[in-house]
């Protein structure tokens, strides 16, 4: 045949020129799934053919039941070396403690310091003997408190069944690159064994592309529970509900319902109470679980209920929601749609969860930032989402400085205006600042009504006057034993009175304006209210002294 015409086949890749490329590109996930379909005399194989630095590096992939079948096919030195780079990754004295979690609160620090050593030695494995009995709340914020690139290396090393559990506690942007990072495989897998109600936030956290395959790869019944949930608005009762409550009727008999949960593997989590529901689903009242594991077994059900425990609307507002919760010391309780049926149940943490994420958000914002932003995230991304905030800002400065140049000649005439003016400008701040937090918490709260404003105003205004008056009088006294001027230290005090309450009223209007016009006052709240103290107590201040002074 004419070797001209020959059709040459591409060769096929083998498993272990695969793990050699997975190695080299960091995807150390891939390397153990892939060492896992292989015999320990190929792995054995593989690793006698790789030179020192490449050998190591695959060793840290190999688990310790691995290890054990891998070591008796290699010769004697490379047996001896790889069992001396074992002792090497043991886990550090005092970090792990048998099956107890390894990290107490006093020693984040150290743990975040050990894998960051073991990261620099590359003793991959060291990481993940720390990782393994580490609770996945705790690897999260370790993952967050890392730079990118250590960040991908430990999250490389965390277990495929855990990284679902894992993706719940990061914040979004972390969460959704870190998503990307595994294979679309592992990602699916990773999270089948999630709450539905831990996976319907992952879903809606993630990029629309990447729920989208979660959703796929979710069958059954558990697809339509799924569809279900996220079909409720994220900020509503139904977006906090989980679809797991367990449910009884008025009419059976305790022993039925004690045989019942016999029947179950587990009850759901924070179950601290049975939903009573009729033949149609409808909702009837709560069975506790304290009384029925009191009561006697021939009691019906509808002696036990309460009635008391109302349902809760599918679509009430979430922070309704935390704020009822709070209010009635609830531990869970169920929601029903508009036709009363019983829908899900809402337990305490998940409300918790929300009253922590709202805290965040409103601290963050303040400050115009975004809660879900990543402290280590590149440059670029960081300066733009800051670059409007102190647009802003400069505004406000530009207005205050305004205000200031009218005053020039004034202050060219007596120098001493300048070095007070910051005072006048600071008492305000902090006056309208206060005033300003606990008005916002009370419309947070609900606490803050139609009916009630008129005294809230009188309060603040007579809190504000009082002292005004206060320290009028002392920073009066200063400047005048400071620079002699029994005139000055009158302007300095009358212009602290008026901006104190100037900073009240401006407390209370500007959250309440924001909040009427759909603004979220912990945003914006604070910007303008520094620019009414600076402008009004700059006003007052230099207003007052070329009145009087010149």
């Amino acid at each position: 045949m004419n070797s001209e015409h020959t059709t040459h086949q591409p060769r096929a890749v083998t498993d272990s020129e695969h793990i050699i490329q997975a190695l080299a590109e960091g995807k150390n996930k891939r390397v153990r799934k892939l060492l896992a379909r292989l015999h320990p005399a190929k792995i054995a194989a593989l690793i006698e053919r790789l030179d020192g630095e490449r050998r190591d590096a695959l060793w840290q992939q190999v688990d310790g039941a691995l290890e054990q079948r891998i070591l008796p096919h290699l010769r004697a030195e490379p047996r001896k070396q790889l069992r001396e780079l074992d002792l090497e990754d043991a886990e550090p004295v005092g970090l792990v403690d048998g099956d107890a979690l390894p990290v107490q609160p006093h020693n984040v620090q150290g743990h975040l310091q050990a894998v960051r050593e073991a990261l620099a030695e590359g003793r991959l494995k060291r990481v993940g003997k720390l990782l393994h009995r580490t609770h996945p709340a705790k690897v999260a914020g370790l993952l967050e408190a890392l730079p990118p690139d250590e960040r991908r290396a430990v999250w490389s090393m965390v277990e495929t069944e855990r990284a679902g559990k894992v993706l719940t506690f990061l914040h979004e942007e972390i969460c959704a690159a870190l998503a990307q990072d595994l294979d679309p495989d592992d990602l699916a897998a990773s999270v089948q064994t999630l709450a539905l109600d831990d996976l319907v936030d992952l879903i809606q956290s993630l990029p629309s592309e990447i729920g989208a395959r979660l959703m796929a790869a979710t069958g059954g019944s558990r697809r339509q529970q799924l569809e279900a949930l996220l079909s409720h608005p994220e900020d509503s009762a139904g977006g906090l509900m989980n679809a797991d409550p367990i449910e009884v009727r008025a009419d059976v008999r305790v022993g039925t319902v004690l045989r019942y949960l016999r029947l179950l593997d587990e009850l759901p989590p924070q179950t601290d109470m049975l939903m009573v529901v009729n033949r149609e689903g409808i909702y009837q009242g709560g069975l506790r679980l304290s009384s029925l594991v009191t009561a006697d077994i021939h009691t019906r059900v509808s002696d036990l209920m309460h009635t008391d425990v109302t349902g809760i609307p599918v679509d009430m507002p979430a922070a309704e929601v935390a704020q009822l919760f709070e209010d009635l010391d609830l531990l869970s309780a169920p929601v029903v749609d508009a036709d009363h049926r019983l829908v899900g149940r809402i337990t305490v943490d998940d409300v918790v969860d929300r009253i922590r994420e709202e805290a965040d958000r409103s601290v963050m914002q303040m400050a115009g930032l975004n809660q879900e932003a990543d402290m280590f995230g590149p440059v670029w991304a960081g300066s733009r989402s800051r670059a409007l905030w102190l647009g802003i800002n400069l505004l406000t400065a530009l207005l205050a400085a305004a205000v200031i140049s009218r005053f020039e000649a004034t202050l060219e005439q007596l120098v001493a205006l300048a070095v007070l003016m910051p005072i006048v400008a600071s008492m305000g701040g902090i006056a309208g600042s206060q005033t300003l937090t606990l008005v916002i918490r009370g419309l947070a709260l609900g606490q803050v009504q139609k009916g009630n404003l008129r005294l809230l105003f009188s309060r603040e205004m007579g809190i504000s006057a009082i002292n005004g008056l206060l320290w009028a009088v002392v920073i009066g006294a200063l400047v005048f034993a400071w620079f002699g001027s029994p005139m000055l230290g009158g302007i300095i005090g009358a212009a602290i009175l008026i901006n104190l309450l100037s900073a009240a009223l401006a407390g209370v209007g500007i959250p309440l304006l924001l909040h009427r016009m759909g603004i979220d006052p912990a945003l914006a709240g604070s910007v303008i209210l520094t620019t009414v103290t600076d402008v009004m107590g700059f006003f007052a201040f230099l207003g007052l002294a070329t009145l009087w002074l010149l």
